[in-house]
């Protein structure tokens, strides 16, 4: 029966994210996009099934989880700023013109230049960090102290070789978009995962909890390593023409590497802003690292399944149709009807996963987390740290499309230009919320993590309303329409008060496993908010339902 449900949940996701209210190559995009929302939901499922487990065996309170997860920021820090983002914007459109033009030699030349210099990079940036971790705590950590401080430094030394390998994973997966091999890049985090799972597995009741983090920093790096060599092989049968050389000539790497050093520029703004309240988190008591860290990955889920994987697919299409000889739909009114179809499509799914991070956030913590050391207060303080992240989710969410419009005309500054606002509004106002505002009101500092993640939301409205400006200057009214959103929050808010109710009604009967109670509370909310949404005429909700009645008639 999983599988089918499985099936049936890309199937329909797959349906909304692609359906398109203007005449493009829906059937090209739609094929690539489900892939591309199958494998990131099998390595974001994965993902919480590897959180559970280091929950269970660390909990929610544990100095050397958090010496981890603050280890673990550093090394991402490169992976961010040399990984998929950056080459999505930079190496698949000239790469994928190539491919698409046939010339595959100049391609496989093109690809070896920037799987080389990409190597050199990151692996130059993995040995200084590696030597210079100890002077990068103060700046990472600097709450911590004694053996959580020593452990966080030990546990960046071995992380950094595990990014550089993960850079590599991306320029994979930059070959394989532009070859429409979507699939198994996006997967291949899975098997990191996995790694890491079968590493807790085997050693997590045989060592202490630091010796145990150790052993996991190392199993990460090994499944780094997988990662990478998974994709290799299909890599390599694409690129039968790849040399791995230096060559700074080309025209092509030329462009290339002008719109990554831009791109780099704007992604190491964005990153600038995570390792602030990171660093901010690191002054506020036991458990609050962890409580932003898995905040953060659930806040992530719905960015990933329901922005990501139409624009990967379109960098790819429209890099290939210029190479083709298409009419690249660049005029400014196709792009505003795209636009603003996109941005229905991703409200659509993001309005109701704001309340529930607002609203039924704890059903959805204990059920993915509450295990072993990871007990019900863990979870409502999760809760609260999740309620500040929805403050923001909408904004990120479709702020992401605004700055992929821009990249779409090569406007790399504008984007540059917000972020950098969103940057220091984050620091400034992180600093007060997180820090100084719960002991103004007299409450716990531990509701610091609230003020960090909400206001770093309100940040990301400010960096939104100036990129629906400018755009709007330049191609005219984009945006979605006031009575859209009613039709959305409406049945949202009345199935929040109906998953109240079920949550009210499983405590006094004492339902029982967390996960049972998070089925029938987010059942009865879906199905409000799906009628709800139908009984409003909001077309997204129609393809849906009729794909669920297409896909029932087939199983």
């Amino acid at each position: 029966m999983l599988p089918k449900h499985y099936c049936l949940l890309f199937g329909v996701m797959s349906e909304i994210l692609v359906k398109s209210e203007q005449g493009m190559n829906v059937k090209r995009v739609r094929g690539g996009a489900e892939l591309v929302a199958a494998g990131i939901f099998l390595s974001r499922i994965a993902g919480l099934v590897r959180v559970r487990f280091f929950l269970s065996y660390f909990g929610g309170k544990s100095d050397a989880y958090e010496a981890f997860n603050a280890a673990l920021k550093v090394p991402n820090i490169l992976q961010n700023l040399l990984g998929e983002g950056v080459l999505s914007a930079s190496f698949i459109p000239v790469y994928a013109r190539l491919v698409g033009e046939e010339k595959s030699i100049e391609a496989g030349r093109v690809a070896g230049v920037i799987a080389t210099l990409l190597a050199t990079v990151a692996s130059l940036l993995a040995l200084i960090g590696v030597l210079l971790a100890p002077y990068l705590i103060p700046f990472i950590a600097p709450g911590f102290i004694g053996e959580k401080r020593h452990f966080t430094i030990l546990f960046v030394q071995i992380l950094f070789p595990g990014m550089a390998l993960l850079v590599m994973s991306a320029w994979c997966l930059g070959v394989l978009n532009s070859h429409r091999r979507f699939f198994l890049s996006y997967a291949a985090p899975v098997v990191w995962n996995l790694t890491i799972i079968s590493v807790l597995l085997l050693f997590g009741g045989q060592q202490s909890k630091y010796q145990l983090a150790t052993t996991v920093a190392w199993g990460l790096v090994l499944g780094s390593l997988l990662q990478f060599a998974v994709q290799v092989p299909t890599v390599l049968r694409l690129l039968p023409d790849l040399r791995l050389y230096i060559e700074l000539s080309s025209k092509n790497v030329r462009a290339i590497l002008s719109s990554f050093s831009s791109v780099v520029v704007g992604r190491g703004v964005v990153q600038i802003s995570g390792f602030i309240d990171n660093m901010l988190v690191t002054y506020l008591p036991t458990g609050a690292v962890t409580a932003l860290g898995n905040a953060q990955i659930i806040y992530m889920i719905p960015i990933s399944l329901f922005g990501m994987s139409v624009s990967a697919v379109s960098i790819a299409e429209m890099s290939l149709d210029q190479a083709s000889g298409d009419e690249l739909k660049s005029n400014n009114e196709e792009i505003r009807l795209r636009l603003n179809s996109g941005l229905k499509q991703v409200a659509f799914f993001i309005v109701p996963s704001t309340a529930i991070f607002v609203f039924l956030g704890d059903i959805l913590g204990a059920a993915l987390f509450q295990k072993g050391e990871y007990t019900a207060s863990d979870v409502r303080y999760l809760w609260i740290t999740l309620a500040g992240s929805g403050v923001g989710l909408l904004a990120s969410a479709l702020g992401r499309l605004y700055s992929s419009t821009f990249y779409a005309f090569q406007d790399t500054r504008t984007p540059l230009h917000f972020a950098f606002i969103r940057v220091v509004l984050t620091t400034i106002l992180g600093y007060i919320g997180g820090i100084h505002v719960p002991g103004w009101l007299g409450i716990s500092s531990s509701w610091g993590t609230v003020g960090l993640t909400a206001t770093a939301g309100f940040s990301g409205w400010v960096e939104f309303a100036l990129l629906r400006r400018a755009l709007n200057r330049k191609i005219g009214k984009t945006g979605i329409p006031r009575c859209f959103l009613a039709q959305l929050w409406i049945p949202a808010l009345i199935g929040v008060i109906g998953g109240w109710g079920v949550k009210l009604a499983a405590e006094h009967i004492r339902l029982g496993h967390p996960v049972i109670v998070a089925v029938f509370v987010f059942g009865v909310f879906g199905s409000i908010y799906l009628g709800g949404t139908l009984v409003a005429g909001v077309p997204q909700a129609q393809t849906i339902w009729l794909s669920v009645r297409r896909r029932l008639r087939l199983h």
